[in-house]
């Protein structure tokens, strides 16, 4: 017998062992994606809204018991 030339395949369970090293580099390479992803959201322009068009009526003052009665109809109606 020859003693220490044996070699041995790892089996599919140490193969799926997740190492230390194997663990802090993706948890690295994951922490600079997201830094860069929020840097780059963060200097992104924000979008610029139009300016509302001006309101084609003037203001007028309503009647409290006629708008009761309308929403309370319509309330009944459309089923809230």
């Amino acid at each position: 017998m020859q003693g220490g030339s044996e070699q041995t395949t790892p089996t599919t369970q140490e193969k799926s062992v997740l190492s230390r090293r194997k663990f802090l580099t993706a948890a690295g390479i994951v922490a600079a994606g997201g830094v860069l992803t929020a840097r780059n959201l963060i200097s992104a322009e924000p979008p610029t809204a139009a300016a509302p068009p001006p309101l084609p009526w003037r203001y007028t003052k309503l009647d409290p018991l006629e708008a009761g009665r309308r929403g309370y109809k319509n309330y009944l109606e459309k089923g809230g």
